[in-house]
């Protein structure tokens, strides 16, 4: 199942729930002045791997030198001076970033990193399934928690709502401290109940050292590589849909940014009531492993506002040259719309990346009914092929890159406990954008001509699925 069938199956078996919720309110998004820039570039602050704040004079160094060493260097500047002004605190320095493509290569990574652990492991994640996917995790933690390494694990009630209950109590009795995030049944919290927040995360830290995130989840469905057509293959029954291989981007981080990264597992684990954790080594010093300069970013619903909101309208304001944005769940909000068409009004190449098929056609309808603006405003829309995309990636000025769990929609922004990793730099935006391009071969462009001449029956099916788009 997937994370959004997932939710409305747990919306529809909690209808009083969804009522309370309902009668809640609505949250608002927060309003991100479009004129704002950095006031000074040279007010940026790096963090070492030691954990010492650079001095100004020595940051303005390291400034000149990152921004000289780059193609881009003034938009490079520029991006790192904003980013220190929306984040308020120094950016990481030193940290290696491995791009990694599809669910074999993610996977490979993260059950090389769980095989090699020696002192703890932390896992969060929104689907685990009890599929052959979620059974090779399982029986990876269960080992390593054989040999005395601590596996800690949150997943999230409504993203593993079909998963049985037998399958989390053999990890319980295997000692591994599994927590279920904000459980279904308001009987069963510890924290705060609200079904309608969810932790959309994908996160694994493995001792403190190595840590790998993005926007996969533990599921069978990523079995195939986007590049391998399983058209053909399958049950006789099964749809088109639900034989594509399915498309995900994740990153795999070593370096001091993993602190961080530690630290928000920690917080959700905290916040959720956990159990006391076992003592283990999860904060040892990091070395440098690296040359990327990274945030790592993380929102909850509870907070005023979602960090990473205003980090990427920040971005998107500030872009002076190109915005290539990958979504699965692409269901933007009008300041979003506005800061896309405002891009392309300035002279900014704006580019978009969504699926053309979706696990939910409810999103995948209300995503569309924003079509007609965008291509009149001359935002160029292309639907993959031949996948279900479900990557959340970005690259602004080609120094400026995201990848993680956060979709461009209300859902994430305002429902969602979600986790995104910013990296600042040319080389590996080359990369980003080498992704891309890939995806974009891939894909089939959306013209304005041609949109406009679609049928009453999708038109209707936009409408329907408008009037929905701030629950989705």
């Amino acid at each position: 199942m997937s994370g959004r069938a997932g939710l409305f199956v747990g919306l529809r078996r909690s209808l009083p729930a969804l009522a309370l919720a309902a009668l809640a309110g609505c949250t608002s998004l927060p309003v991100v002045n479009p004129d704002m820039a950095p006031t000074d570039r040279n007010s940026v602050q790096f963090k070492t791997a030691s954990g010492r704040i650079l001095s100004p004079e020595r940051s303005k160094e390291v400034l000149a030198r990152i921004a000289g060493a780059d193609q881009n260097p003034d938009s490079l500047a520029r991006h790192l001076a904003l980013e220190q002004e929306v984040s308020g605190s120094p950016l990481s320095l030193g940290n290696r970033v491995v791009l990694l493509e599809n669910g074999p290569n993610t996977y490979a990574a993260m059950l090389s990193a769980i095989a090699g652990a020696r002192d703890h492991i932390n896992m969060e994640t929104y689907i685990l399934g009890a599929d052959e996917a979620g059974q090779r995790f399982a029986e990876a933690l269960i080992a390593k928690q054989a040999q005395g390494v601590q596996v800690n694990l949150i997943y999230d009630a409504v993203g593993a709502l079909s998963t049985p209950k037998e399958f989390f109590k053999r990890l319980t009795d295997a000692g591994i401290a599994v927590l279920q995030f904000n459980p279904v049944n308001p009987l069963a919290a510890k924290a705060g109940w609200d079904v309608n927040q969810r932790d959309h995360r994908k996160l694994l830290v493995v001792d403190g050292r190595i840590a790998v995130l993005g926007g996969i989840n533990i599921s069978s469905v990523y079995s195939g590589g986007s590049s391998s057509n399983r058209l053909g293959s399958g049950g006789g029954g099964a749809s088109a849909k639900d034989r594509l291989p399915w498309r995900d981007t994740d990153l795999q981080i070593e370096g001091p940014v993993v602190e961080q990264l530690q630290k928000l597992f920690m917080e959700t684990w905290e916040s959720q009531k956990g159990p006391t954790l076992a003592t283990r080594n999860y904060f040892p010093p990091l070395a440098r492993s690296g040359d990327e300069v990274v945030r790592a970013i993380g929102s909850t619903p509870d907070e005023p506002f979602s960090q990473i909101y205003v980090t990427l309208i920040s971005a998107l304001n500030s872009a002076d040259t190109e915005i290539l944005l990958t979504n699965a769940y692409f269901v933007p909000d009008p300041q979003l719309v506005q800061a896309l068409l405002r891009a392309v009004a300035r002279g900014v190449d704006v580019k978009l990346i969504v699926p053309s098929v979706s696990d939910s056609g409810l999103v995948f309808h209300a995503g569309r009914s924003h079509y007609d603006a965008l291509l009149a405003g001359g935002v160029q829309i292309y639907e993959r092929r031949e996948a279900l995309l479900h990557a959340k990636t970005a690259v602004i000025d080609g120094v400026w890159a995201t990848v993680g769990s956060t979709n461009l929609d209300w859902r994430s922004f305002l429902h969602n406990q979600e986790l995104t990793a910013v990296i600042l730099g040319g080389a590996f935006g080359a990369k980003m954008r080498e992704a891309f391009e890939r995806d974009l071969s891939a894909s089939n462009r959306i013209t304005l001509e041609a949109w406009r001449r679609r049928g009453p029956g999708t038109r209707a099916k936009e409408w329907f699925g408008r009037l929905w788009e701030y629950w989705l």
